[in-house]
């Protein structure tokens, strides 16, 4: 069984080195002030991805939460601008499990993006669309943080759909979940 997953996760690495190599995505600036993303494996480290649905009525904005640990992978939902928590689900992690994913989503690109701080802030921009928030912390201190949106606008240097898809992967029932959220 063990070689039958590892066999599995080397397919699922080599496909999103061919996706990164064939979508010619390059970063404009990359992050180098901390160790390598897999390296945090063993730590208390989170990574992290929001999606916030278009500028709308405090009624209808909806948004979402993932973030992923060695020791758990939490969903949450949120409602309005307030950010009103409507729904949290938890799942258990393994560091064996966080460890592939943060190989995985290294490969995507998730350290590599434009870190200038005039850029920082991605509030208001694609207001039609969505926005993405990848970030990694390790306690209270926020290692990177980039952000993408579906308009195309970001400072992520990485495989916005890649690192999104592996994100929603780690919640069972993913699609379940969010059928009833308004994101778009």
């Amino acid at each position: 069984m063990r070689y039958f997953i590892g066999f599995l996760v080397a397919i699922l690495l080599l496909i999103l080195l061919i996706i990164m190599l064939v979508s010619g995505n390059t970063p404009k600036k990359a992050v180098t002030s901390f160790k390598t993303l897999p390296s945090y494996a063993t730590t208390d480290a989170v990574a992290s991805m929001s999606i916030a649905g278009p500028i709308n009525a405090e009624s209808v904005h909806a948004s979402i939460a993932i973030s992923v640990s060695r020791t758990e992978v939490v969903y949450q939902q949120f409602q309005g601008y307030d950010n009103t928590v409507v729904r949290t689900q938890k799942f258990t992690n393994t560091e064996a499990s966080y460890d592939a994913f943060l190989r995985a989503i290294d490969l995507a690109g998730f350290t590599k993006g434009n870190s200038a701080k005039a850029l920082s802030n991605e509030q208001g921009v694609c207001a039609l669309g969505q926005r993405y928030v990848f970030a990694l912390n390790q306690g209270d201190t926020q290692l990177q943080r980039f952000w993408s949106t579906s308009c195309g606008t970001r400072t992520y240097g990485g495989s916005t759909g890649t690192t999104i898809t592996l994100f929603q992967a780690q919640v069972p029932g993913y699609g379940t979940l969010t059928q009833n959220v308004r994101l778009n």
